[in-house]
Protein backbone atom coordinates (compact mmCIF):
# COMPACT_ATOMS: atom_id res chain seq x y z
CA UNK A 1 0.00 0.00 0.00
CA UNK A 2 2.81 2.38 0.94
CA UNK A 3 4.66 1.59 -2.32
CA UNK A 4 1.50 2.35 -4.28
CA UNK A 5 1.08 5.69 -2.52
CA UNK A 6 4.72 6.60 -3.18
CA UNK A 7 4.40 5.64 -6.86
CA UNK A 8 1.19 7.69 -7.15
CA UNK A 9 2.87 10.69 -5.52
CA UNK A 10 5.86 10.45 -7.88
CA UNK A 11 3.58 10.17 -10.90
CA UNK A 12 1.69 13.26 -9.78
CA UNK A 13 4.93 15.18 -9.31
CA UNK A 14 6.18 14.23 -12.78
CA UNK A 15 2.83 15.13 -14.35
CA UNK A 16 2.86 18.54 -12.65
CA UNK A 17 6.43 19.14 -13.87
CA UNK A 18 5.53 18.14 -17.44
CA UNK A 19 2.52 20.42 -17.36
CA UNK A 20 4.66 23.34 -16.18
CA UNK A 21 7.21 22.72 -18.92
CA UNK A 22 4.78 22.45 -21.83
CA UNK A 23 1.57 24.34 -22.57
CA UNK A 24 -0.91 24.78 -25.42
CA UNK A 25 -3.36 27.67 -25.65
CA UNK A 26 -6.51 27.93 -27.76
CA UNK A 27 -7.50 31.51 -28.57
CA UNK A 28 -9.36 33.56 -31.13
CA UNK A 29 -11.57 36.47 -32.07
CA UNK A 30 -15.03 36.79 -33.51
CA UNK A 31 -16.17 40.08 -35.00
CA UNK A 32 -19.39 40.90 -36.81
CA UNK A 33 -21.33 44.02 -37.62
CA UNK A 34 -23.38 45.91 -40.18
CA UNK A 35 -21.74 48.15 -42.76
CA UNK A 36 -22.84 50.39 -45.61
CA UNK A 37 -20.58 51.89 -48.29
CA UNK A 38 -21.47 54.24 -51.12
CA UNK A 39 -22.99 52.29 -54.00
CA UNK A 40 -23.65 49.11 -52.00
CA UNK A 41 -26.40 47.74 -49.79
CA UNK A 42 -26.14 47.27 -46.03
CA UNK A 43 -24.36 43.97 -45.33
CA UNK A 44 -23.01 41.90 -42.46
CA UNK A 45 -19.38 42.96 -42.22
CA UNK A 46 -16.37 42.72 -39.94
CA UNK A 47 -14.01 45.31 -38.53
CA UNK A 48 -11.30 42.83 -37.60
CA UNK A 49 -10.24 39.43 -38.89
CA UNK A 50 -11.97 36.43 -37.32
CA UNK A 51 -9.50 33.79 -36.21
CA UNK A 52 -9.11 30.55 -34.31
CA UNK A 53 -5.58 29.89 -33.11
CA UNK A 54 -3.43 27.35 -31.33
CA UNK A 55 -0.08 28.23 -29.81
CA UNK A 56 2.22 26.46 -27.44
CA UNK A 57 5.61 26.35 -25.79
CA UNK A 58 7.83 23.60 -24.45
CA UNK A 59 10.62 24.34 -22.00
CA UNK A 60 13.76 22.59 -23.29
CA UNK A 61 15.98 23.76 -20.43
CA UNK A 62 18.84 26.26 -20.17
CA UNK A 63 16.53 29.09 -21.23
CA UNK A 64 15.60 27.44 -24.54
CA UNK A 65 11.97 26.94 -25.59
CA UNK A 66 10.27 25.29 -28.55
CA UNK A 67 7.28 27.30 -29.81
CA UNK A 68 4.56 26.91 -32.42
CA UNK A 69 1.50 28.83 -33.62
CA UNK A 70 -1.29 27.92 -36.04
CA UNK A 71 -4.04 30.38 -36.97
CA UNK A 72 -7.19 29.68 -38.97
CA UNK A 73 -9.15 32.60 -40.40
CA UNK A 74 -12.90 32.42 -41.08
CA UNK A 75 -15.93 34.54 -41.92
CA UNK A 76 -18.31 35.01 -39.00
CA UNK A 77 -21.36 35.70 -41.19
CA UNK A 78 -21.15 32.41 -43.12
CA UNK A 79 -18.89 30.19 -41.02
CA UNK A 80 -16.71 29.52 -44.07
CA UNK A 81 -12.96 29.85 -44.32
CA UNK A 82 -11.83 33.36 -45.25
CA UNK A 83 -12.48 34.42 -48.87
CA UNK A 84 -14.71 31.39 -49.48
CA UNK A 85 -11.85 28.97 -48.90
CA UNK A 86 -9.51 30.56 -51.46
CA UNK A 87 -6.89 31.09 -48.77
CA UNK A 88 -4.82 28.49 -46.91
CA UNK A 89 -6.37 26.66 -43.94
CA UNK A 90 -3.84 28.32 -41.64
CA UNK A 91 -4.09 31.68 -43.40
CA UNK A 92 -3.10 33.72 -40.34
CA UNK A 93 0.14 31.87 -39.71
CA UNK A 94 1.69 28.43 -39.39
CA UNK A 95 5.09 28.65 -37.72
CA UNK A 96 7.35 26.58 -35.49
CA UNK A 97 10.65 27.63 -33.96
CA UNK A 98 12.96 28.16 -31.03
CA UNK A 99 13.21 30.97 -28.49
CA UNK A 100 16.13 31.78 -26.21
CA UNK A 101 18.67 34.41 -25.23
CA UNK A 102 19.45 34.85 -28.96
CA UNK A 103 15.86 35.90 -29.67
CA UNK A 104 13.18 34.01 -31.61
CA UNK A 105 13.60 32.02 -34.82
CA UNK A 106 10.56 30.55 -36.61
CA UNK A 107 9.90 28.85 -39.94
CA UNK A 108 6.70 28.70 -42.00
CA UNK A 109 4.14 31.35 -42.96
CA UNK A 110 3.31 34.66 -41.26
CA UNK A 111 3.29 38.45 -41.46
CA UNK A 112 6.51 39.98 -42.75
CA UNK A 113 8.69 42.06 -40.44
CA UNK A 114 7.40 45.27 -42.04
CA UNK A 115 3.72 44.28 -42.04
CA UNK A 116 3.85 43.16 -38.40
CA UNK A 117 5.75 46.24 -37.23
CA UNK A 118 3.69 48.87 -39.06
CA UNK A 119 0.38 47.99 -37.36
CA UNK A 120 1.57 49.68 -34.16
CA UNK A 121 1.61 53.03 -35.97
CA UNK A 122 -1.87 52.87 -37.55
CA UNK A 123 -4.91 54.17 -35.62
CA UNK A 124 -6.98 51.00 -36.21
CA UNK A 125 -4.02 48.77 -35.17
CA UNK A 126 -3.94 47.12 -38.60
CA UNK A 127 -7.57 45.94 -38.61
CA UNK A 128 -8.90 45.57 -42.19
CA UNK A 129 -12.04 47.70 -41.75
CA UNK A 130 -12.66 50.15 -44.64
CA UNK A 131 -12.25 52.90 -42.04
CA UNK A 132 -8.69 51.75 -41.35
CA UNK A 133 -5.54 52.60 -43.30
CA UNK A 134 -3.39 49.44 -43.10
CA UNK A 135 -4.47 47.65 -46.26
CA UNK A 136 -3.88 50.63 -48.57
CA UNK A 137 -2.29 53.86 -47.29
CA UNK A 138 -0.04 52.46 -44.56
CA UNK A 139 1.56 50.18 -47.15
CA UNK A 140 1.52 52.73 -50.02
CA UNK A 141 -0.51 50.32 -52.16
CA UNK A 142 2.27 47.73 -51.81
CA UNK A 143 1.81 43.94 -51.57
CA UNK A 144 4.29 41.64 -49.84
CA UNK A 145 3.32 38.52 -51.80
CA UNK A 146 2.26 39.33 -55.39
CA UNK A 147 3.15 35.80 -56.55
CA UNK A 148 0.61 34.03 -54.34
CA UNK A 149 -2.53 32.32 -55.70
CA UNK A 150 -5.54 34.48 -56.61
CA UNK A 151 -7.57 35.47 -53.53
CA UNK A 152 -4.73 34.87 -51.11
CA UNK A 153 -3.81 37.39 -48.43
CA UNK A 154 -0.77 39.32 -49.64
CA UNK A 155 0.79 40.79 -46.50
CA UNK A 156 2.61 37.59 -45.55
CA UNK A 157 5.51 35.45 -46.70
CA UNK A 158 5.16 31.68 -47.10
CA UNK A 159 8.17 29.32 -47.10
CA UNK A 160 10.03 31.80 -44.90
CA UNK A 161 12.37 32.20 -41.94
CA UNK A 162 11.43 34.77 -39.29
CA UNK A 163 13.77 36.29 -36.71
CA UNK A 164 13.09 38.65 -33.81
CA UNK A 165 16.04 39.78 -31.71
CA UNK A 166 15.89 40.30 -27.94
CA UNK A 167 14.85 43.81 -26.90
CA UNK A 168 18.02 45.67 -25.90
CA UNK A 169 17.68 49.16 -24.37
CA UNK A 170 14.30 49.47 -26.10
CA UNK A 171 15.58 48.42 -29.56
CA UNK A 172 14.56 45.28 -31.46
CA UNK A 173 15.59 43.98 -34.88
CA UNK A 174 13.18 41.88 -36.97
CA UNK A 175 13.82 40.07 -40.25
CA UNK A 176 11.91 37.79 -42.64
CA UNK A 177 13.48 35.98 -45.60
CA UNK A 178 11.43 33.83 -48.00
CA UNK A 179 12.69 31.04 -50.21
CA UNK A 180 12.75 31.36 -54.00
CA UNK A 181 9.82 28.98 -54.39
CA UNK A 182 6.94 29.16 -56.85
CA UNK A 183 3.57 29.44 -55.11
CA UNK A 184 1.03 28.82 -57.89
CA UNK A 185 0.43 32.44 -58.91
CA UNK A 186 -1.79 33.19 -61.88
CA UNK A 187 -0.17 34.61 -65.02
CA UNK A 188 -0.43 38.38 -65.46
CA UNK A 189 -0.72 39.63 -69.04
CA UNK A 190 1.40 42.56 -70.18
CA UNK A 191 -0.51 45.82 -70.53
CA UNK A 192 0.23 49.22 -72.02
CA UNK A 193 -0.34 52.71 -70.70
CA UNK A 194 -3.85 54.00 -71.29
CA UNK A 195 -4.84 57.70 -71.01
CA UNK A 196 -7.66 56.95 -68.56
CA UNK A 197 -7.68 53.36 -67.26
CA UNK A 198 -4.02 52.38 -66.84
CA UNK A 199 -1.51 54.98 -65.71
CA UNK A 200 1.63 52.90 -66.06
CA UNK A 201 1.24 49.60 -67.93
CA UNK A 202 3.06 46.49 -66.72
CA UNK A 203 5.35 43.69 -67.84
CA UNK A 204 4.22 40.08 -68.36
CA UNK A 205 4.42 37.71 -65.38
CA UNK A 206 4.21 33.95 -66.12
CA UNK A 207 2.09 31.62 -64.02
CA UNK A 208 3.64 29.70 -61.12
CA UNK A 209 6.88 31.66 -61.47
CA UNK A 210 9.59 31.62 -58.79
CA UNK A 211 10.98 34.96 -57.54
CA UNK A 212 14.18 36.07 -59.25
CA UNK A 213 15.74 36.62 -55.81
CA UNK A 214 14.73 35.96 -52.22
CA UNK A 215 11.95 38.26 -50.96
CA UNK A 216 12.95 39.79 -47.63
CA UNK A 217 11.74 42.25 -45.02
CA UNK A 218 13.59 43.96 -42.15
CA UNK A 219 12.52 46.40 -39.46
CA UNK A 220 13.97 48.08 -36.38
CA UNK A 221 11.74 49.27 -33.57
CA UNK A 222 12.35 51.38 -30.49
CA UNK A 223 10.01 51.66 -27.53
CA UNK A 224 10.21 53.63 -24.29
CA UNK A 225 7.57 55.08 -21.96
CA UNK A 226 5.67 57.66 -23.98
CA UNK A 227 7.52 57.17 -27.27
CA UNK A 228 7.97 54.54 -29.99
CA UNK A 229 9.50 54.51 -33.47
CA UNK A 230 10.12 52.15 -36.39
CA UNK A 231 11.98 51.93 -39.68
CA UNK A 232 11.45 49.16 -42.24
CA UNK A 233 12.49 48.04 -45.70
CA UNK A 234 11.03 45.24 -47.81
CA UNK A 235 11.44 43.70 -51.28
CA UNK A 236 8.83 41.30 -52.67
CA UNK A 237 8.90 38.54 -55.28
CA UNK A 238 8.45 40.99 -58.19
CA UNK A 239 11.33 43.13 -56.89
CA UNK A 240 9.02 45.94 -55.75
CA UNK A 241 10.67 47.81 -52.88
CA UNK A 242 9.14 49.66 -49.97
CA UNK A 243 10.58 51.69 -47.12
CA UNK A 244 8.64 53.02 -44.17
CA UNK A 245 9.29 55.10 -41.04
CA UNK A 246 6.91 55.81 -38.19
CA UNK A 247 6.73 57.23 -34.69
CA UNK A 248 4.22 57.64 -31.89
CA UNK A 249 4.12 59.79 -28.75
CA UNK A 250 1.96 59.82 -25.65
CA UNK A 251 1.76 63.45 -24.49
CA UNK A 252 -0.59 62.23 -21.77
CA UNK A 253 -1.21 58.58 -20.76
CA UNK A 254 -4.64 58.51 -22.43
CA UNK A 255 -3.51 59.90 -25.79
CA UNK A 256 -1.35 58.27 -28.48
CA UNK A 257 -0.48 60.30 -31.58
CA UNK A 258 1.17 58.48 -34.50
CA UNK A 259 2.61 59.24 -37.93
CA UNK A 260 3.94 56.93 -40.63
CA UNK A 261 5.50 57.71 -44.03
CA UNK A 262 5.95 55.19 -46.86
CA UNK A 263 7.41 54.98 -50.36
CA UNK A 264 7.05 52.15 -52.91
CA UNK A 265 9.20 51.62 -56.00
CA UNK A 266 7.72 49.17 -58.53
CA UNK A 267 9.87 49.72 -61.63
CA UNK A 268 10.54 45.99 -62.15
CA UNK A 269 6.83 45.34 -62.82
CA UNK A 270 5.38 48.67 -63.98
CA UNK A 271 6.69 50.42 -67.08
CA UNK A 272 6.26 54.11 -66.12
CA UNK A 273 4.88 55.94 -63.07
CA UNK A 274 6.57 53.43 -60.81
CA UNK A 275 6.55 55.27 -57.48
CA UNK A 276 3.89 55.63 -54.80
CA UNK A 277 4.20 57.78 -51.67
CA UNK A 278 1.87 57.85 -48.70
CA UNK A 279 1.51 59.07 -45.14
CA UNK A 280 -0.95 58.52 -42.29
CA UNK A 281 -1.49 60.70 -39.22
CA UNK A 282 -3.60 59.15 -36.47
CA UNK A 283 -4.56 59.22 -32.82
CA UNK A 284 -6.08 56.98 -30.15
CA UNK A 285 -7.68 58.59 -27.10
CA UNK A 286 -8.94 56.56 -24.13
CA UNK A 287 -12.05 58.02 -22.52
CA UNK A 288 -13.34 56.03 -19.56
CA UNK A 289 -14.29 52.55 -20.84
CA UNK A 290 -14.03 53.71 -24.45
CA UNK A 291 -11.46 54.58 -27.11
CA UNK A 292 -11.69 57.18 -29.86
CA UNK A 293 -9.80 56.39 -33.07
CA UNK A 294 -9.09 59.08 -35.67
CA UNK A 295 -6.91 59.32 -38.75
CA UNK A 296 -6.19 61.14 -41.97
CA UNK A 297 -3.88 60.03 -44.76
CA UNK A 298 -2.90 60.50 -48.38
CA UNK A 299 -1.48 58.22 -51.07
CA UNK A 300 0.11 59.69 -54.18
CA UNK A 301 0.82 57.22 -57.01
CA UNK A 302 2.79 58.62 -59.95
CA UNK A 303 0.40 59.74 -62.68
CA UNK A 304 -2.76 59.07 -60.66
CA UNK A 305 -4.91 61.45 -58.61
CA UNK A 306 -4.24 61.39 -54.87
CA UNK A 307 -6.10 59.13 -52.49
CA UNK A 308 -7.35 61.06 -49.47
CA UNK A 309 -9.01 59.39 -46.50
CA UNK A 310 -10.42 60.68 -43.21
CA UNK A 311 -11.80 58.25 -40.62
CA UNK A 312 -13.29 58.30 -37.12
CA UNK A 313 -14.11 55.37 -34.86
CA UNK A 314 -15.19 54.57 -31.32
CA UNK A 315 -14.83 51.45 -29.17
CA UNK A 316 -16.85 50.89 -25.98
CA UNK A 317 -15.57 48.11 -23.71
CA UNK A 318 -18.33 45.98 -22.22
CA UNK A 319 -15.71 43.79 -20.50
CA UNK A 320 -12.00 42.97 -20.81
CA UNK A 321 -12.77 40.72 -23.79
CA UNK A 322 -15.79 42.30 -25.50
CA UNK A 323 -16.42 45.71 -27.02
CA UNK A 324 -18.89 47.35 -29.40
CA UNK A 325 -17.71 49.79 -32.04
CA UNK A 326 -18.75 52.33 -34.66
CA UNK A 327 -16.70 53.59 -37.64
CA UNK A 328 -17.22 56.25 -40.30
CA UNK A 329 -14.91 57.23 -43.14
CA UNK A 330 -14.67 59.32 -46.28
CA UNK A 331 -12.26 58.22 -49.00
CA UNK A 332 -11.50 59.97 -52.28
CA UNK A 333 -9.52 57.86 -54.76
CA UNK A 334 -9.01 57.44 -58.49
CA UNK A 335 -12.11 56.30 -60.31
CA UNK A 336 -11.99 52.74 -61.67
CA UNK A 337 -13.01 54.09 -65.08
CA UNK A 338 -10.73 57.15 -65.18
CA UNK A 339 -7.63 57.46 -62.97
CA UNK A 340 -7.53 61.22 -63.63
CA UNK A 341 -10.83 61.74 -61.76
CA UNK A 342 -11.56 61.23 -58.05
CA UNK A 343 -14.41 59.05 -56.86
CA UNK A 344 -15.77 59.38 -53.30
CA UNK A 345 -16.72 56.46 -51.07
CA UNK A 346 -18.37 56.99 -47.69
CA UNK A 347 -18.55 54.16 -45.18
CA UNK A 348 -20.35 53.61 -41.91
CA UNK A 349 -20.20 50.48 -39.79
CA UNK A 350 -21.20 49.23 -36.34
CA UNK A 351 -20.53 45.90 -34.66
CA UNK A 352 -19.32 43.81 -31.76
CA UNK A 353 -15.90 42.22 -31.19
CA UNK A 354 -15.12 39.38 -28.76
CA UNK A 355 -11.78 37.83 -27.81
CA UNK A 356 -11.66 34.30 -26.42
Amino acid sequence: MKKSLVALALFGAFAATAQAQSSVQIYGTIDAGLGKATGSTTAVTKRDNNKLGFKGTEDLGNGLKAIFQLEIRYESDTGTLESNGARPLFQGQSRVGLQGDFGTVRLGRGLTAFQETSTGFEPWSGMPTPAGFQTDLTVAGYTSDPLSPAGNSRNRFSNAVFYNSPVISGFQFNATVAAKEANNNAAVAASVRNPTTNASGNYFVPGNVAPASNPYSVSVTYSSPGFAAMAAYERNGLQAKLWSVGASVNPIPELKVMLSIQHQNDEEFKIVNTGTKSWVLGANYDVGPGKIRAGYGQKTPDGVVKTKQASLGYDYNLSKRTYVYADISNKKAASTTNYNVSSTTNYIGVGVHHNF
